[in-house]
């Protein structure tokens, strides 16, 4: 059973005739009668009688007209629907990303988003590491995943920066009379540490293992909006990204030495739609790696 059968039954009761109908739907006479009976074999059952000037609906075609009219109508609606998300006017887009970038970079993206398309919902599905963000896309959950570069994708990749890793502690922590530290000059620090499923638990053991040492715990946190506050409460240093810091955090900031530093992409299908497009735009404008309030702590 297809729409168009549907269509050609539809035609033939209103204009009450297989020959009108033919013309209306530009199809012959005889191609119009083959989808009529090949309809009706899928239904089990002779839908339309045909009479000397006229054709009438059997009882098993009464009954399946109004559902034909339902279908055909859903069918217009669902084509309205895919133009007007064509147009930005309506629809959803799902977007993939991991977890600290939920948190740190897409909230404005998301505001700027809202109230520019309000019509067009967004979808997010947060995952805890790059690999676990790559593997969602492969397998088509999302029409764009923002997150650390991926190593194999087929479809594009847009930059949108790079976004830097800053080291908190708390207050009254000995290191907290500098602005730079050396990750080494913490080798011997118990760290406020990522639980292992978590990308950035990895990050840390690279960065520290690069300056000859593994980072022992204190304390390992699922969340990454945890690590800066367990920091600054005196539990050890923590690497945090830096756009997940609030204005007037109460921890002191120190940029490490040498920088760490992560690129962060927006990765798409090879045939991104209107609305994945104009999405990946405004991430592209509106994605703020670093804060301006972070840089100024700094200095």
């Amino acid at each position: 059973m297809t729409l168009r059968q549907l269509e050609y039954l539809v035609t033939i009761v209103d204009t009450g005739s297989f020959t009108r109908a033919a013309e209306l739907l530009h199809v012959t006479q005889p191609a119009l009668s083959h989808q009529v009976r090949a309809l009706e074999r899928a239904t089990g059952g002779p839908l339309l009688e045909r009479l000397p000037r006229s054709v009438r609906l059997t009882p098993m075609g009464r009954a399946m007209l109004p559902h034909a009219r339902a279908t055909l109508a859903a069918a217009q609606k669902s084509v309205s629907a895919a133009r007007q998300a064509a147009g930005l006017q309506c629809g959803e887009i799902m977007v993939a990303t991991v977890y600290s970038l939920s948190l740190g970079v897409l909230p404005p993206v998301l505001k700027a988003w809202r109230r520019a398309h309000p019509g067009v919902h967004v979808r997010l599905f947060e995952h805890r590491h790059a690999g676990e963000l790559a593997e969602a896309m492969a397998q088509g959950q999302a029409d764009l995943a923002v997150g650390p570069e991926p190593s194999d994708w087929d479809g594009p990749v847009h930059p949108l920066g790079e976004e830097e890793f800053v080291v908190v502690v708390s207050p009254d922590d000995p290191a907290a009379g500098a602005t730079r530290v050396r990750l080494a000059d913490l080798a011997d620090r118990e760290w406020v540490h990522y639980a292992p499923g978590n990308g950035l638990a990895d990050l840390l053991d690279q960065v520290c293992g690069a300056a000859g040492f593994q980072p022992r715990a204190a304390v390992r946190t699922e969340q990454t909006a945890a690590a800066p506050s367990l920091a600054a409460a005196g539990l050890g240093p923590a690497l945090v990204p830096a756009n997940v810091l609030p204005a007037r955090f109460p921890g002191h900031l120190l940029r490490p030495d040498p920088p760490v530093r992560r690129a962060v992409t927006a990765y798409t299908r090879p045939a991104a739609d209107p609305v994945t497009s104009a999405f990946t735009d405004l991430l592209r404008r509106k994605a703020i790696l670093v804060p301006g309030h972070v840089e100024r702590c700094l200095g």
